[in-house]
């Protein structure tokens, strides 16, 4: 039921207008997130580093209605990577469809990527491409295909619960693809995706086997988990273990400042750990969804109530 509340929420205009500007929601926020500023991303990237993980950014937004947005977005990535290649990080970059005009034309989205996958080329950074809600599956898988056959370094995000997705994965490992698989975080009927946690997990654990099974035969393919749930970590690794695949030949993709110690641990044993940094003032419904996830996370908001000092943002003196 608070999951479902959730999800409802983080579709909510009105909402998304005003809950923003809530003081203890702001510095329960800074639990998901180092600031709204690209410059408060790159100094958590650069410290993550320092301790061994690697980094993803991406830049908070969504459902942009016009081809100016698009550009503004296309020319913030561009700063980012231009940022990223001066300072030596090893950091990629993960953007949303919607976000480069998906909503507004296909092609204006399809020219925005390839604009951002030859950028981060010349960076020499990888391009992830983020998957939305399943009425943007088919444009988005179709979009990277297209990518792909011109892009060797560009990856896409599939989601777990959604039916059609093992018949995805299936379809895209002829590719060789750099995969990220996650349970997934959208609110969609039963009828589209798996409603059970349970149900969701053996997916999770029924696919990651395809893709180890795959990395096994194709060396050239990269399996990303974007996951925190112990359990799944410990199957995959010991099924990695048991295929004979090196530590290297899996990921776990994790979010900024959760499961921090789950983090330390994969890095000490090898196995590759890659943070996602997200920034951007737009970050509303990407927040809720991840209260969705783990909605203890809760406790964190209303533990929020008592400030612990002050987060500065955009236009704050």
């Amino acid at each position: 039921m608070f999951r479902w509340l959730l999800l409802q929420a983080s579709r909510s205009r009105t909402l998304r207008r005003w809950v923003p500007r809530l003081p203890p929601v702001r510095r329960a926020v800074q639990r998901f997130m180092p600031g709204e500023e690209l410059e408060a991303a790159l100094a958590a990237a650069a410290e993550l580093e320092a301790g061994g993980a690697p980094t993803i950014l991406t830049f908070l937004g969504e459902n942009v209605d016009d081809a100016a947005s698009v550009e503004e977005v296309v020319g913030e990535y561009g700063a980012a990577l231009g940022s990223i290649r001066a300072r030596g990080l090893n950091m990629e970059i993960s953007v949303k469809p919607t976000q480069l005009g998906m909503d507004v034309d296909g092609s204006l989205c399809r020219a925005a990527l390839d604009e951002l996958a030859r950028a981060a080329a010349a960076a020499g950074v990888c391009l992830w491409i983020d998957m939305e809600d399943s009425s943007y599956v088919d444009r988005t898988l179709e979009a990277y295909r297209e990518l792909r056959s011109r892009h060797r370094d560009v990856g896409v995000c599939l989601q777990a619960y959604l039916h059609r997705t093992p018949d995805d994965l299936e379809a895209l490992l002829p590719l060789d693809p750099a995969i990220r698989l996650v349970k997934g975080a959208y609110r969609e009927p039963a009828s589209a995706a798996l409603q059970r946690r349970t149900a969701i997990d053996r997916r999770f654990g029924e696919l990651g086997e395809t893709l180890l099974q795959w990395r096994r035969r194709s060396p050239g393919t990269r399996v990303a988990f974007g996951t925190h749930d112990e359990s799944l970590v410990e199957q995959l690794t010991g099924r990695a273990r048991t295929l004979e695949l090196p530590a290297t030949a899996l990921e776990f993709q994790l979010l900024y400042g959760i499961r921090t110690d789950l983090q330390a641990r994969l890095v000490r044993a090898g196995t590759p750990a890659r943070v996602l940094i997200s920034y951007g003032e737009a970050w509303y419904p990407w927040y809720v969804r991840r209260l969705a996830e783990r909605p203890a996370n809760l406790l964190f908001v209303l533990g929020s109530l008592v400030p612990k000092g002050r987060w500065r943002h955009r236009g704050e003196t």
